[in-house]
């Protein structure tokens, strides 16, 4: 398990490098996008329908709040492999991706 949340970070660093996401003020939507699909995926299922983290269609998501979404995924949720992606990502990035998993298609 120290092992996978050591990983995590390490592996969503090298994907944000590689998607050229930066913190700019405008969100990348491909980049961002491509790294829900293939970062949040590693843990929450390729699909995005839960693996060793739970589920995150927008079913599942429908009933938070998109600040407390927003939060979880810039801070992390401590005590559990979910890490803070706050190093990564923008809180504007951040909104980007929780508009995405409220509405997008994810599936």
């Amino acid at each position: 398990m120290n092992r996978i949340l050591i990983g995590l970070p390490l592996l969503a660093a090298g994907a944000v490098a590689a998607a050229g996401i930066a913190a700019t003020e405008k969100p990348d939507a491909a980049a961002l996008e491509q790294l829900v699909l293939q970062d949040c995926g590693s843990c929450h299922g390729l699909s995005l329908k839960g693996g060793l983290g739970p589920d995150i269609r927008p079913d599942a998501l429908a009933h938070y709040d998109a600040d407390t979404l927003a939060t979880v995924i810039l801070d992390g949720i401590p005590g559990t492999p979910m890490p803070p992606w706050r190093p990564l990502l923008s809180e504007a990035e951040a909104a980007w991706i929780v508009e995405y998993l409220l509405t997008g298609d994810t599936e």
